[in-house]
């Protein structure tokens, strides 16, 4: 048996025709994002050109009433249908299962999450990579609270919040202090929604992973260290949405109380 050929070697050195051999695939959740999308789009290609990075974009819109649709389709035509991925659903179902059907689509064998109003820039991903490569991790996670990446990584900016006002950001601070006290996750920004995870990786958490909205990014962590998964951190800088407005509200709130709630009894 060719010792390269394993599932474990190919695991680290991928099957791809690239520079770094493996493919990834971006799942991009969107409802109401036709302004947003075109920019995120351009600079996730140019990011992955730039590093010669095999990739695609799936964009799983949740029946956007602003035309979100109708850019994708245009911007596959610019890209190509191999690249830019369009799989609309027929309502709104919620964020995890948007991955749940972006997944189903995934030729890639790394998978990236991120918000597509432009709050993750690309240019952090190749810090993701070059993480999740010198130690070979299961997940790499972008965080706003930290100054130095874990495990080390050289030439890293401190994360960052920008556009928040002292409310927002008491609340995100405050939430993240609470998770983390009650439930020991091990990273230090479990709200935030900008990931890299390994395909089977991903399929596993989600499997094993019940709540929804806001919450279900908190439980993702969680369940990780739950099953053993390696969890990397690089420091962000976030910023707040250009166009639109911001999904969070009371109700998100008082449902991540409940879910960290329900962790700690049962995680």
């Amino acid at each position: 048996m060719n010792p390269y050929s394993s599932e474990a070697a190919l695991s680290m050195q991928g099957r791809f025709d690239s520079r770094d051999t493996h493919k990834y695939s971006v799942i991009l959740p969107t409802y109401n994002e036709r302004k947003n999308l075109p920019i995120i789009v351009y600079l996730l290609a140019k990011e992955f050109e730039a590093n010669q990075l095999e990739w695609e974009i799936i964009v799983v819109d949740d029946a956007s009433p602003d035309g979100t649709q109708e850019v994708a389709l245009q911007l596959a035509n610019v890209y190509g249908e191999d690249k830019i991925v369009l799989k609309p659903r027929a309502g709104k179902l919620g964020l995890g299962t948007a991955y749940v059907h972006g997944l189903n689509f995934c030729s890639g064998d790394f998978v990236i999450i991120m918000d597509a109003d432009f709050s993750h820039h690309p240019k952090f991903i190749p810090q993701f990579i070059r993480l999740q490569q010198a130690h070979n991790l299961d997940i790499v996670t972008g965080t706003r609270y930290r100054s130095t990446s874990s495990p080390s990584l050289p030439d890293v900016t401190p994360g960052g919040v920008h556009g928040w006002d002292l409310k927002r950001k008491f609340v995100s601070r405050g939430a993240n202090y609470l998770a983390d006290t009650a439930l020991s996750p091990g990273v230090s920004d479990l709200t935030g929604s900008f990931r890299l995870y390994r395909i089977p990786v991903l399929k596993h958490i989600i499997s094993e992973t019940v709540s929804k909205g806001y919450v279900f990014q908190m439980e993702m962590m969680v369940r990780a260290k739950a099953l053993g998964y390696t969890v990397g951190e690089v420091p962000i800088t976030f910023v707040d949405r250009i166009f639109g407005e911001s999904k969070l509200g009371a109700d998100e709130i008082v449902g991540y109380l409940k879910g960290v709630w329900l962790l700690f009894t049962t995680v």
